[in-house]
């Protein structure tokens, strides 16, 4: 065995050993996950934070599953483009989402509603043949660049998210959905209401009110009832009903 070869075990061991030294003590850094409190790379299904996400309560790269005040690496929408951009109106984000429709190729796609936050512009996807909602999409207030939402969009939808072709079945009816929408709001926001909700591949989206005026959005898995809020959009501004 060379020097070489001799000093890469050396190394190996003594990393092995730590982390041991550390898992003794509470504090070792799962690298695949988390079952229950704790920090991992992948994520955690109890309290913790995890880079990719968290199931219960904590703070993950992707966002916040199940917990109302944490941030994720994708919460704030709209990255920095100067201060001295002047942003886009509500009309012109709707016309920078028709593009983005047409360069699908998609012909059964179509705008249900803009509405305007404070950090970007959210629009809810149709298809024109079900009336179903497809899919949901951020525009940037300042450049008008369209990309999918973060969260349930992209983790949840089972027909144009990640999860796509899962062969998940929904168990959660919209009334149910509400009821969990509901108490979670209860407990994590006293005061605020959700009234109806919009029916999406594999999850509901809700606005999420207060005095009816709409203050938030928050979405609820149709297959296990996991509640998802919207972190990323800021204060509401404007609405634009399209269909």
């Amino acid at each position: 065995m060379n020097n070489k070869t001799i000093l890469v075990v050396a190394a190996i061991i003594v990393v092995l050993g730590a982390g041991y030294a550390l898992a003794g003590s509470g504090h070792f850094w799962n690298l695949m996950g988390s079952y229950g409190n704790g920090n991992s790379m992948m994520g955690s299904y109890g309290n913790g934070n995890g880079m990719m996400g968290s199931y219960g309560n904590g703070n993950g790269m992707m966002g916040e599953v199940n917990g109302f005040e944490g941030e994720g690496m994708c919460g704030v929408a709209s990255p920095e483009t100067g201060t001295n951009a002047a942003p886009i109106t509500i009309n012109e984000a709707r016309t920078s989402v028709e593009k983005y429709l047409a360069g699908t190729g998609n012909t059964d796609l179509e705008i249900a509603e803009v509405l305007q936050f404070e950090k970007n512009y959210y629009a809810g996807i149709k298809e024109k043949s079900t009336g179903k909602y497809a899919f949901e999409l951020l525009v940037n207030k300042n450049t008008g660049a369209v990309y999918p939402e973060m969260g349930p969009n992209m983790m949840w939808n089972a027909k144009y998210g990640h999860m796509s072709n899962t062969g998940a079945i929904d168990t959660v009816t919209e009334e149910q959905a509400l009821k969990v929408a509901q108490e979670y709001l209860d407990k994590n926001k006293p005061g605020s209401k959700v009234n109806s909700a919009d029916t999406f591949y594999g999850y509901y989206t809700m606005e999420v009110t207060e005095n009816n005026t709409i203050t938030g959005m928050l979405s609820v898995n149709s297959n296990t009832g996991a509640v998802w809020y919207h972190t990323w959009h800021g204060a509401f501004e404007k609405l634009l009903e399209v269909n």
